[in-house]
């Protein structure tokens, strides 16, 4: 039997602190036929929240330190304020749109991450997906938007990347539905250099990626992006694509951004 098709649209850099930008991506989401899930992220208003705060910022490979205090920061920011300023716009444009976060109903389930060299703090690592839970709100055509702050077995709160997130959703309802991924922002889609959009990469596969990596010729930012992509590809993910949160429906029709294969 056929699956049917779902979508898991992740948005993020700088969509999420425009909101002219963010307004006309909800706009040209709520235009996308079919089931969707919605992942974001929203790290530089956590970041400026956290400095009127005087609560100190530091990034490692991309990831935000995330002691205690940042963390009730992070909680606010996403699971709060960004979340469900999403789930008013959507509402108010006719669609049904509920707001979670992987502690709702315990749905995602994860813990601390134990990197060797770098305490990280309270940053999530998902390990399992509670799909018959996403399903049955699907079921009910509901619009799900998702934030990315999980819990460990003790109740811990944990502050877990949203393209993790959406990757290990898009992995896990992959038994279930046929699905979609995209990874949105405010870039063309994979770039060999960041301040250069002529360096725009409109499809590679695995060993492409690998060789760009060994040669340094990738931006290092990118990186993360794409293991999450290929690791979804990896385990049944129909398709995944990175590129511009401005022209989704183009993305979602494949006339833009980088096709992982």
């Amino acid at each position: 039997m056929k699956k049917e098709p779902l979508y898991i649209i992740k948005v993020g850099g700088n969509i999420i602190d425009d909101e002219e930008k963010l307004n006309s991506f909800l706009t040209s989401f709520v235009h996308v036929k079919g089931k969707k899930i919605l992942v974001h992220g929203g790290g530089k208003i956590a970041t400026k929240l956290a400095e009127e705060l005087n609560i100190p910022q530091q990034m490692v490979d991309g990831r935000r330190i995330t002691n205690s205090e940042t963390l009730k920061v992070a909680t606010m920011v996403y699971a709060g304020y960004i979340n469900k300023q999403i789930v008013a716009t959507l509402n108010s444009l006719q669609v049904r749109t509920l707001g979670l976060t992987g502690v709702d109903a315990g749905f995602i389930k994860a813990h601390k991450i134990n990197h060797p060299s770098i305490d990280f703090g309270f940053v999530g690592e998902v390990d399992a997906v509670d799909t018959n839970f996403l399903l049955s709100l699907i079921t009910l055509d509901l619009t799900l938007v998702i934030a990315p702050i999980t819990q460990d077995e003790s109740g811990q709160l944990l502050n877990t990347n949203a393209d993790t997130i959406a990757q290990e959703i898009a992995k896990a309802m992959s038994e279930k539905m046929e699905i979609t991924l995209v990874y949105s922002f405010e870039k063309k889609g994979v770039l060999k250099d960041i301040d250069d959009e002529e360096s725009f990469i409109p499809m590679i596969n695995l060993s492409c990626f690998e060789k760009m990596k060994e040669e340094h010729t990738i931006f290092a930012g990118m990186i993360p992006k794409l293991d999450n992509a290929f690791e979804a590809i990896g385990a049944g993910v129909n398709k995944v694509i990175i590129g511009d949160a401005s022209n989704l429906q183009e993305l979602l029709d494949g006339k833009s951004g980088t096709v992982i294969c």
